[in-house]
């Protein structure tokens, strides 16, 4: 049914409880089906060794952080790449069919649109440098560990969320 503009309708989010079963149940087919839990940050990993696998095969051989990785040939081709593609698909669909794809800068009026992109850019950086140096991401520990019940996703979540809270303090000067 369209609106008197010919725009979709937006539909509701779904309740929290039911999104919550609905990742719940993902979470526990991919480890059934792929034997790995879900995850992210390794991706940009793949992405970076593959690439470097075609600019400058030797090199990245003999890197000692890439060189394990592209031992077995190119890592575009493993499973995070995919799942990661297929997050992207999916949330593109689901948008579209909710009526809530749109192309905005969250929080343009409050700091300006430069401010925001740089601010953005490098909170994103320091949290893919950080989910590297840790061995995985907020996702795949914060979902997959806490799903296998691992104290040190728990530890992890907690402390994340509250060095969130301090540094946000610190960035609005609250």
């Amino acid at each position: 049914m369209n609106t008197p503009n010919h725009k979709r309708p937006v539909k509701p989010f779904w309740p929290p409880l039911v999104a919550g079963i609905v990742l719940g149940l993902v979470l526990l087919l991919t480890f059934v089906l792929s034997g790995h839990g879900l995850g992210a940050s390794g991706a940009a990993n793949d992405l970076v060794a593959g690439v470097g696998l075609q600019l400058a095969p030797e090199a990245t051989k003999a890197n000692g952080y890439l060189g394990p990785q592209v031992a077995d040939g190119s890592p575009l081709g493993s499973w995070m790449t995919w799942e990661i593609v297929g997050v992207a698909i999916g949330a593109l669909f689901a948008a579209f069919m909710a009526g809530r794809f749109r192309v905005q800068l969250d929080g343009e009026r409050s700091v300006g649109a430069r401010s925001r992109l740089i601010k953005s850019l490098a909170g994103g950086f320091f949290a893919g440098f950080g989910a590297r140096i840790a061995g995985g991401c907020t996702s795949g520990i914060g979902l997959s560990g806490s799903a296998a019940l691992g104290v040190s996703a728990f530890v992890f979540l907690a402390l994340f969320f509250v060095t969130g809270m301090i540094v946000s303090r610190l960035v609005k000067g609250v």
